[in-house]
This record gives structure tokens, sequence and C-alpha cells, in this order.
């Protein structure tokens, strides 16, 4: 009999996640503050599975095992962020990374009538796979001890009228820095962002050359995510960081070269290369192509004695 799989465990309340890890109640019903020292159970009866019905956003730090960080693993002691949206998987902590920290849980009726309720779907890291993660220097540590000192501060003060407006100000600043540590990293991970952009070359490269086009039509920005073992979001923005273009229009530049080299060194029609590279209509192929190059496919052949 095969090994059962496993279930994660739903969480529609933070006061129903504060129970499971042997918590008291939280001082809000919608926010909450969760210091990781506080949590005593023991590992086995931590959930090891979560689908939560609201965000979550961790501050670990004292790592003491290697992170993984896309498809590679990387030390940085000074510690990292992670961010989940509502009904996203999270799968608790390896066994051997042994950290402390904060995690702030902010149900979405809290914000829902303020802008940051509708701005906080625009964040790339509330997007990232459950191996990505936002990495922070000990400078930046400090400021976000602080922030969360902050947000402490606001749950420990009786609520009044201000108390809903200050702690949406302090979660809106948390989020502002997480923004600017986010582009940050693009700059200093330049290195390990580099050889995913090679890698993703690759990838199209074998795409076309292997012909799985004509079985499984044009690729996808999922498709190369998933192949990098990175969020669609997080490729595209690696991507504007390091070619200042996201990763359609670098799906589209393979198309179009692709598209080149049957053109001037193939007997094949413009249809029959059109459905070689996985359009379903040679007509969106032909608009795409002239959209790029200024040339339609049958000019471009043209121009290499190249009867259609």
């Amino acid at each position: 009999m095969g090994k059962q799989e496993r279930l994660p465990q739903s969480f529609n309340s933070i006061s129903e996640l504060h129970k499971a890890l042997g918590l008291p109640k939280p001082l809000h019903p919608l926010v909450s503050l969760v210091n990781y020292a506080d949590i005593k159970l023991p590992d086995e009866e931590i959930p090891k599975l979560l689908l939560l019905n609201f965000y979550k956003v961790s501050f670990k730090f004292n790592f003491t095992g290697k992170i993984r960080y896309g498809q590679g693993y990387y030390d940085f002691n000074e510690g990292g962020l992670c961010f989940y949206s509502p009904n996203q998987i999270i799968a608790s902590a390896e066994e051997d990374n042994d950290y402390s920290g904060y995690t702030l849980l902010i149900h979405p009726d809290f914000i829902r009538n303020y802008s940051i309720s509708t701005r906080i779907k625009t964040f790339g890291f509330f997007s990232y796979a459950a191996n990505e993660g936002l990495f922070v220097s000990d400078k930046e540590r400090q400021t976000l001890l602080s922030v969360f000192g902050n947000i402490q501060e606001e749950l420990n003060t009786s609520i009044d009228e201000f108390s809903q407006d200050v702690m949406v100000s302090h979660i809106e600043v948390l989020l502002n820095y997480s923004n600017r540590f986010y582009r940050r990293q693009f700059i200093t991970r330049k290195a390990v962002n580099h050889h995913l952009l090679a890698q993703m070359e690759q990838i199209l490269n074998d795409y076309f050359d292997k012909h799985e086009s004509l079985q499984n039509g044009l690729p996808t920005v999922e498709y190369l995510a998933g192949g990098l073992n990175v969020s669609p979001r997080y490729l595209s923005d690696m991507l504007r960081s390091l070619t200042g273009q996201n990763a359609q229009h670098h799906i589209h530049e393979k198309l179009i070269e692709k598209a080149k080299e049957y053109l001037a060194s193939t007997q094949l029609s413009v249809s029959e290369i059109a459905y070689q590279l996985g359009f379903e209509h040679s007509q969106s192929f032909n608009k795409l192509f002239k959209k790029k190059t200024n040339l339609t496919p049958i000019e471009y052949k043209q121009s290499f004695n190249i009867k259609e």
C-alpha cells in the first residue's frame, strides 16, 4: 500500500492557528504578531502543511542551516523574510533550520477598507513560491525589528478609534521596506540571477530545438518559471531588473529568432513555420512577426531571395 499523501491543515481564523500552535488567544482577532520563541509544542505536534485564509509575513533569523533559494542553497546568517497570501500552502521549516523570529498574521478583513488591501496584491514577494525568500542585511534586520516592535506595542495598547488606522500604517511601513529590500535583492544577487537567465535561455532553446512546441504549443511564462523552480512573478521581476524586459518579452524574442532561422534556411511555408513554433493560427504568427521586425514573414523570407 502506497504512502498516504499528506493534506494541508486549513485555518480560517488567526485564533484557530494560535490554538493549533499552543499559543494563547490573539490580542486582536484579525491581526497577530507571533514570537517563535513562544511556540512550545514538540516538533511532531506542529502542523507540517498549512493552508491559511490570511496573510503571513515571517521574519526568521539565526539560521543554522542553508536556505533554499530558487535552485540553489545559500548561507545568509542575518535572516530572511517569507511572504504568503491567503490560500497558499505553507510547509513547516526543515528540522535542521533552527531559527528564531516573528510571524505577522493579517486577516484580509482587517485591511479591506484601506488602499493597502488592493496594493498588497501588487507586491511581487507575495507571489513567491515556498522555496523563495527575501534576504536581509544586518542593517535591514534592525529596521525590521523596529517595525515589528511598533506593531507589538500597538497590539498591547488598549483599542480606541485610532487603533486600526495606526496598525494599518505600521503594516504599510513594513511592506514598503520589504519592497525596497526586494528590489535591492535583485542587485545583490545578480550572479544568481544571471545563472537563472542562462538557464532560461537553455530551456527555450531546448523547447524549440526538440520541437516541443508542435505538441504543447507556445511556451508560457508558467512553463519557464516551473523549469527554473521560481514563481512566474519572481521570474518576470528578475528579468526586468537584468534586462528591462519581462518573461513574455523574452519568449517572443526567442520565437522571432527561431522564426528567422526557419525563414532563412528552410523551404517551409509561413503557415508550416507558424505550426512548427506552436501557433494555432498563422495570422497570429504574422502579426507578432510584423510587430517585432516591421516586416511580414514573407517580406523577411524574400530578403534572402527565397520564394514563398
